[in-house]
């Protein structure tokens, strides 16, 4: 269900934006910048610091999670059924291997692992790609924009 492009961006661009429902049924969204992708159906993040996630999550354990590739301007929707690992469980200390190998030290402040057990996958992209405008295109123009926003600083 996550396909190679999905795995692309996510370990490019491991930003993803986390929705869930408060306790009172708000919609809330939360940025968690520590995404691995597990096997093909499961998508994870450290918990760092996210006490309104986790109590999101507990009352109702469900997530949506946006990425996007920024350069590409693409991007995926996963959402599923969650569940949260607690820190120093087993499984915990074996899954936080994963997290070491790509994030090095951040991965000792991760308090539990975060799964989110993927039911559907959505790929998103701008409106120009319907216009016709390449890949290579929309890269080379986003890669301008960037070089100008960080060269005038």
């Amino acid at each position: 269900m996550i396909t190679d492009e999905a795995r692309r961006i996510i370990r490019d661009f491991p930003l993803g934006v986390v929705a869930t429902i408060t306790p009172d049924g708000r919609p809330v969204a939360s940025p968690k910048g520590t995404f691995l992708v597990l096997d093909d159906t499961t998508i994870a993040y450290g918990d760092i610091r996210s006490p309104g996630t986790r109590r999101n999550l507990l009352k109702t354990p469900m997530a949506e999670v946006v990425f996007v590739d920024t350069f590409r301007r693409k991007g995926v929707r996963l959402s599923g059924t969650t569940e949260i690992i607690e820190g120093e469980s087993v499984r915990f200390n074996t899954l936080k291997t994963q997290w070491i190998d790509v994030w090095g030290n951040l991965a000792n402040r991760i308090k539990s692992t975060v799964l989110i057990h993927v039911d559907q996958a959505k790929p998103l992209s701008t409106p120009p790609y319907d216009d016709g405008v390449t890949e290579n295109e929309m890269i080379a123009l986003y890669r301008d924009k960037y070089a100008k926003m960080f060269s005038e600083k």
